[in-house]
C-alpha cells in the first residue's frame, strides 16, 4: 500500500513539472509576476517634434580691411601714429617731410600761370593773323607741359601724407619718426575687424545645402567670447582638389573688436529643418549585420511591460539624436537606458518615461512609474 502511494505522488510532482515549462515566455524566460525581478529600465515617450540639422567644420578669423601702407615718395618721417590708434577712414596715419614737395608745387604753379598768361595775350595775335601756327604752337605746348607739371606737383604734396583707406586700427609700424625712406618702403599696417570675416571649408557632400544668408553659430575657445551668432556671406564656386572642400565665408559683427584674426572659431551651420519628425536618441540604437534596431515597450502593465524588438531606418543625425524614418509610430516607448542588459520577450520594470529627450531638452522628465497608454 505504501508504495503505491508512492508513486502516485511521484506522477502528480511530474506533471506540474510539464505545466511550469509550458508556462514560460517565447523567449524562454519565465515571466515575473510582480516588478520586483523585473529588470529596470527608462524609456523615451515618442511623439513627433522638430529636428535641426548641422555641419560642423573649423574656421580662421580674419580681418575684412587688412592693408599695409607703404611712402609713395621719399623723405623723412616727421608723424607716425602709434600702434593701436583707431583711424577714421581718411584720417593721418604717417607724414612724410613736405618743405621740398611744397617748394616744387609753389614753383610748378608760378610756371603755369606765366604760360597761361602768355596764352592768353598770344590767342589773340594767332586769331588775327599776327603770329604763325608753328608759334602758337609751341606757346600752347608750353601752358600744357607747365600744367601737367603742377598736377605732378600736387600728388608729390599730397603723397607726402599717408591716409588710412578705411577706418581702422594701426597694427603695426615698419619704420619711426626722424627715418628716411624710399619711394615703395612699408610704413604701417592697418586693420579693420569690426565686422570680422571667418573663412572655412565645407566638405563637397554638402554642396547645394549650404548657401549665403545660412545661420551659423561661431564657438570659440576664449570664455569671454563663448558663442557669436553670424550668417554665411560668401559661397564658393570651385573645390579645393586636394580636401575636396568648398570654401564659404561668415560674417559676424565683432561690435567691440574681440574677435583677433587668425582665432579659430568651431562652425556649426544649419542644413535643414525637418517638422513633424519622429526623434530619439542615438544611444537607443543598437546595430548589428543585420542593420539597426530598438527595444520597445508593450502590453503595459502599472509600470511593467515586456521587450519587444524593433527594427528602424534612420535619417538625418546629429549629435546625440537621430531622425526615424521608419519602424516606429507616435507614442512607441523606446528603452533608452537599461537596453544592454536586456532581450526580447524580457518583462521589464520602466522607472522612469521620460517626455523630453533624456539628457538632450532642458525641460524636467517625468519621473516615477510610468502609465499604460
Amino acid at each position: 500500500m505504501v508504495t503505491s502511494i508512492l508513486l502516485v505522488g511521484s506522477l502528480v510532482a511530474g506533471c506540474g513539472g510539464d505545466t511550469a515549462a509550458t508556462d514560460r515566455g517565447t523567449s524562454g524566460r519565465a515571466g515575473p509576476a510582480n516588478g520586483e525581478d523585473a529588470t529596470q529600465v527608462e524609456a523615451y515617450h515618442v511623439r513627433p517634434r522638430s529636428f535641426e540639422d548641422f555641419v560642423e567644420v573649423t574656421g580662421t578669423v580674419e580681418a575684412i580691411h587688412d592693408a599695409t601702407l607703404s611712402a609713395q615718395v621719399g623723405g623723412t618721417v616727421v608723424r607716425l601714429e602709434e600702434r593701436g590708434t583707431r583711424i577714421a577712414s581718411g584720417g593721418l596715419v604717417a607724414q612724410i617731410d613736405s618743405v621740398d614737395a611744397r617748394a616744387s608745387m609753389v614753383q610748378a604753379r608760378a610756371q603755369y600761370e606765366l604760360a597761361k598768361d602768355r596764352f592768353q595775350r598770344q590767342e589773340p595775335l594767332y586769331r588775327d593773323s599776327i603770329i604763325s601756327a608753328l608759334e602758337f604752337q609751341g606757346v600752347r605746348s608750353e601752358l600744357t607741359q607747365a600744367k601737367s607739371a603742377l598736377i605732378q606737383a600736387k600728388k608729390r604734396l599730397n603723397n607726402t601724407s599717408i591716409t588710412a583707406p578705411f577706418s581702422g586700427t594701426v597694427e603695426e609700424r615698419f619704420v619711426e619718426r626722424g627715418e628716411q625712406i624710399s619711394p615703395g618702403q612699408e610704413v604701417a599696417r592697418i586693420v579693420d575687424v569690426r565686422p570680422a570675416r571667418i573663412e572655412a571649408g565645407i566638405p563637397e557632400r554638402y554642396v547645394g545645402e549650404i548657401e549665403k544668408g545660412t545661420p551659423v553659430e561661431a564657438r570659440f575657445q576664449s570664455s569671454a567670447i563663448g558663442t557669436v551668432s553670424g550668417s554665411v556671406s560668401f559661397v564658393g564656386s570651385t573645390l579645393d582638389p586636394d580636401s575636396r572642400t568648398f570654401p564659404i565665408e561668415v560674417t559676424l559683427p565683432n561690435t567691440e573688436g574681440t574677435l583677433k584674426p587668425e582665432m579659430v572659431a568651431q562652425l556649426r551651420l544649419r542644413r535643414s529643418v525637418v517638422d513633424n519628425a519622429l526623434v530619439i536618441p542615438r544611444v537607443a540604437v543598437l546595430r548589428d549585420e543585420m542593420g539597426t534596431d530598438v527595444y520597445t515597450v508593450r502590453r503595459f502593465s502599472d509600470s511593467l511591460g515586456v521587450v519587444q524588438n524593433q527594427p528602424v531606418e534612420l535619417g538625418s543625425q546629429y549629435g546625440p539624436r537621430a531622425v526615424v524614418s521608419s519602424g516606429l509610430n507616435e507614442d512607441d516607448r523606446v528603452i533608452v537606458v537599461g537596453q544592454n542588459n536586456i532581450a526580447e520577450g524580457d518583462t521589464v520594470n520602466v522607472v522612469q518615461l521620460h517626455d523630453r529627450l533624456p539628457g538632450l531638452d532642458n525641460e524636467v522628465v517625468s519621473a516615477g512609474k510610468a502609465s499604460a497608454n
